[in-house]
């Protein structure tokens, strides 16, 4: 699904350059789960982004599906991640002004599904994460594994493909952390791809494969059976 080849992004500033991805090669095949982990600053959460075409790169190849996506245009990169890709974060990143159930509506009307189609997917995938009895509450109205979970619905409503998984039980307390770890494991068996950056090995347990990166590079990857 995804393969990554020589990958380059710097950041500079007036006075400083820093290397964030160095000439970094990864490989994703459909169906994985795997576990991008690392200090903070090795360069995980700018492959996090690339891949998830939210940052350009400076060098090197990125295939999505076999097409080379690194030099698409604003239009064909939204077009591709409203479609293919699903983010879940550290923070939630949802809209405190809308409901449960107007946040996990968003990307489909984004992508101009129907009224009668959003309701039912909307429905569904609330019912399946558990947190349909809190459809019309607001964000701030929830716990933080409620949140989360409001947060991977809203993700897997347009039946992604791969889902960008950035620290996600990381504000969360261990028994909710679980939960979510268990609702990506769960995703993954259904078919979707995961790729999950985090500083947990008890997370990282979760996948099928540990990539550990250092100064941008991959150093080591741990099959897990």
């Amino acid at each position: 699904m995804i393969k990554l080849t020589n990958l380059d992004k710097r950041y500079r500033t007036e006075e400083v350059e820093t290397i964030a991805l160095d000439k970094m090669n990864l490989e994703v095949k459909e169906g994985e789960f795997v576990s991008i982990m690392g200090p903070s600053g090795c360069g995980k959460s700018s492959l996090l982004n690339i891949i998830g075409l939210l940052d350009d790169l400076d060098g090197g190849s990125y295939l999505f599906n076999g097409i080379e996506v690194a030099k698409f245009n604003e239009r064909k990169r939204s077009e591709l991640r409203k479609h293919n890709i699903g983010f879940v974060f550290q923070s939630f990143n949802l809209i405190d002004e809308l409901t449960v159930y107007e946040n996990v509506e968003l990307p489909l009307i984004y992508t101009k599904v129907n009224a009668t189609d959003r309701k039912k997917r909307v429905e569904e995938v609330l019912e399946k994460m558990q947190i349909m009895h809190r459809k019309n509450h607001f964000p701030q109205q929830l716990s933080g594994g409620q949140q989360q979970r409001v947060a991977i619905s809203r993700a897997v409503v347009n039946k992604p493909k791969l889902i960008l998984a950035d620290e996600p039980t990381g504000n969360l307390d261990s028994a909710n952390g679980n939960e979510v770890m268990q609702l990506l494991t769960d995703l993954n068996e259904q078919g979707t791809t995961v790729i999950m950056v985090t500083h947990s090995e008890h997370d990282a347990k979760y996948s099928h494969r540990i990539v550990r990166m250092l100064d941008g590079k991959t150093v080591t990857e741990n099959i897990l059976l």
